[in-house]
């Protein structure tokens, strides 16, 4: 740990995130590279998924740049897809940025995102529950969503095919009581049946980041 720059902290530590409490659940404590002064700051989630269309990835880079500018933490969960644009828009606006994993943080996963890690690492932080050397086990990515949603005040959803883990995220989301947004999508992309289907249910568009009020 001393050697990666990885720290620990636990539920009475002053860094951890207050948000966090609330939830069901919460993890006792969180491994971390990074900035953990970040963590109690305003945070939005932005998520979607793996094989995004190139409109998804201009909405969630889009929405993360602009929110970014406005001093808001841009959290994802360092996936393939809308989690990674959605950390790179932040990065790209200079802003701060958590990713939330589902692996211990000597670990990245997927390795092509070794440096947009890094430049997390550099500007925002890495969050995990899981000690070092836990692999990318399938189990441990939705336990993970619920602190994806649990340390933001509101989760955005680009694009989430009809069954999506970014659907899962939403029900851990709407079970804290968090807000949700959805950006709507093309009715003829299979990536857009999850989104489309959570505003039918009520969920609030957006197509401007000033739609989105926290």
């Amino acid at each position: 740990m001393i050697k990666q720059n990885i720290d620990i902290i636990n539920i009475n530590d002053q860094e951890y995130p207050k948000q966090l409490k609330n939830i069901y659940d919460y993890p006792i404590s969180l491994y971390i590279k990074g900035n953990s002064k970040i963590l109690n700051n305003k945070s939005i989630a932005i998520i979607g998924c793996r094989n995004a269309s190139e409109y998804g990835i201009k909405s969630a880079q889009y929405f993360a740049y602009n929110l970014a500018q406005n001093n808001i933490n841009i959290v994802s969960g360092l996936a393939r897809g809308i989690d990674g644009y959605a950390h790179r828009g932040a990065i790209n606006a200079k802003g701060k940025t958590i990713a939330v994993v589902g692996t211990g943080l000597d670990i990245v996963y997927p390795q092509e995102n070794e440096k947009l890690s890094k430049n997390i690492e550099e500007n925002g932080a890495i969050i995990s529950e899981y000690p070092l050397g836990t692999k990318p086990e399938k189990m441990n990515f939705p336990a993970r969503n619920r602190i994806i949603s649990g340390i933001s005040k509101a989760v955005i959803v680009v694009e989430a095919k009809k069954k999506s883990g970014t659907l899962i995220t939403v029900d851990f989301a709407l079970e804290q009581g968090r807000e949700i947004f959805v950006v709507p999508g093309n009715i003829n992309s299979e990536n857009s049946v999850g989104t489309n289907e959570l505003i039918k249910q009520g969920a609030q568009i957006v197509t401007t980041y000033y739609d989105v009020n926290i």
